[in-house]
C-alpha cells in the first residue's frame, strides 16, 4: 500500500469515526464502542475492497456485506455514506422516526445492505448462504461478515462456521472485531469464547490475527483470504472498543449508550484534532 492510499484511508476512517458520534448524538441513543473500533475495516472493505457500484445497489455481481452485529449500525451507514450510497447528511436523522436509517440495518430501506440484521448469531448464517449460492450459480463475487465478541458466544455461530467448512465456502471472509468486550462487560468475565483463534482452526477455516486498526495488515489478510483455496477465512481483528475517543477507548460502558452534548464536543475536538494531523502528513 503506497503512502497516498494509507493517507486516504486514515482521512475516510476518522470521517467515518466523526460520523458514527454524530449518529449517536444526535439520535441519544445507539452503539457508539463497537461502531467506532471496526471503523477500520469498515473504512477498507467499503472504500478500497469491495466490487460496487453505489448508483446500482443491487448489482447482481456485487461483493456482498453481511453486518452481523447488526447494533453497529452506526458504522456501517457512514461507510455507506461516504462511499456515496445516500448522502452523509442524511446521518443526523438515524433512529429518528421519519428517517430510512434504523437502528438496525434494513434491506428494504437502506441503499447497500444486503442484508438485514440486529439478532446477534443470525447474520452469519445468511453470509453463508449468500457465499454457497455464490458457489452454485458460479459467481465470481466475494462475501464478507463482520461479528462481534459477544455474538460469538451464540450456538448458531458455530453451526455456520461448520456449515461454512463443509461446503469449502473460500468465498467468504468474516472479521472478529476482537476487542474483548461486550455490553455487560469483559467477555472472560461473562461468557469466555477463548480461544477464538483455536477454535475457528478447530472448525475448519482459515485463521489471520491482525492488528484491526492497521490498515496495512487487514490488507495483507484480506489479500490472503482471497489467495486461500478450500475453506473460508475468519480475520480476527485486535481492536480497541471505542476507539479514537479517549473515553470511550476500552470502557464497556460506551457499548450502547449515547454522550452528551458535553461528550460529543470532546469528542469531535479529538476526532478533528488528529485530522488535522493528518492533513500536515
Amino acid at each position: 500500500m503506497d503512502k497516498q492510499t494509507l493517507l486516504d484511508l486514515k482521512k475516510k476512517a476518522t470521517v467515518i469515526r466523526k460520523h458514527i458520534v454524530t449518529e449517536v448524538y444526535s439520535a441519544s441513543s445507539g452503539h457508539p464502542g463497537g461502531s467506532l473500533s471496526s471503523a477500520e475495516i469498515f473504512t477498507y472493505l467499503f472504500i478500497k475492497e469491495m466490487r460496487l457500484d453505489a448508483a446500482n445497489p443491487k448489482w447482481e455481481d456485487r461483493d456482498r456485506f453481511v453486518l452481523s452485529k447488526g447494533h453497529c449500525a452506526p458504522g456501517l451507514y457512514a461507510a455507506l455514506a461516504v462511499r456515496g450510497f445516500f448522502p452523509e447528511e442524511d446521518l443526523v436523522g438515524f433512529r429518528s422516526i421519519d428517517s430510512y436509517l434504523q437502528g438496525h440495518p434494513s434491506m428494504k430501506d437502506v441503499p447497500g445492505v444486503d442484508m438485514s440484521t440486529g439478532s446477534l448469531g443470525q447474520g452469519i448464517s445468511a453470509a453463508v448462504g449468500m457465499s454457497l449460492a455464490g458457489k452454485l450459480d458460479k459467481k465470481d463475487y466475494r462475501v464478507y461478515s463482520l461479528l462481534g465478541d459477544g455474538e460469538i458466544e451464540e450456538g448458531q455461530v458455530w453451526e455456520a462456521f461448520m456449515s461454512a467448512a463443509h461446503y469449502k465456502l473460500d468465498n467468504l471472509t468474516a472479521f472478529l472485531d476482537h476487542n474483548g468486550l461486550q455490553i455487560d462487560g469483559n467477555i472472560s468475565d461473562i461468557m469466555c469464547p477463548e480461544s477464538v483463534v483455536e477454535k475457528f482452526k478447530a472448525f475448519g477455516w482459515n485463521v489471520i490475527s491482525i492488528d484491526g486498526h492497521d490498515f496495512e495488515a487487514i490488507e495483507g489478510a484480506v489479500e490472503q483470504a482471497k489467495n486461500t483455496k478450500g475453506k473460508p477465512t475468519v480475520i480476527v481483528a485486535e481492536t480497541i472498543k471505542g476507539k479514537g475517543v479517549s473515553y470511550m477507548e476500552g470502557e464497556a460502558g460506551w457499548h450502547g449508550m449515547a454522550p452528551n452534548e458535553k461528550q460529543y464536543n470532546i469528542a469531535m475536538k479529538e476526532l478533528n484534532e488528529y485530522m488535522a494531523k493528518l492533513e500536515v502528513e
